[in-house]
């Protein structure tokens, strides 16, 4: 009896420090994953988005809406004291591509901010999976 409550004990210790060290490491890595959320240019006017981003501590990379159609992102950069998160990207067609400029703040799991091309403009809201 005693022993079964020594194994019991341990396996509570070990699941305990498991789900400490992955907040820590999501903590320590506030980008990694998978964003959804959606952007556009008035709060009625909206699009959904899914965004994959991976940062190695150093460089942030991601797609926009993974799959047949995705959108590399790139000259990208976090600021990790102020929170930051600057991105670029080209869409559309081939012949007509659009030239993103996005600015957010990461707070809690939630990335808002701006988006701009051209002389079109508005915001954007994720929530981190």
């Amino acid at each position: 009896m005693r022993l079964k409550f020594v194994y019991v004990c341990t396996a509570c210790l070990l699941t305990c420090a498991a789900a400490v060290y992955a907040q820590r490491q999501s903590a320590a890595d506030p980008l990694t994953g998978t964003w959804t959320g959606d952007w556009g240019p008035t709060p009625t006017h909206r699009n959904a988005v899914t965004v994959q981003l991976k940062w190695d501590g150093k460089v942030l990379a991601g797609t926009v809406n993974p799959g047949p159609n995705a959108v590399k992102l790139q000259k990208t950069s976090y600021n990790a004291s102020a929170g930051s998160v600057h991105m670029e990207a080209d869409a559309g067609p081939m012949g007509k591509r659009i030239h993103y400029v996005i600015e957010g703040k990461i707070e809690n799991g939630l990335m808002f901010g701006t988006w701009n091309h051209e002389d079109k403009k508005g915001d954007f809201r994720l929530l981190r999976k």
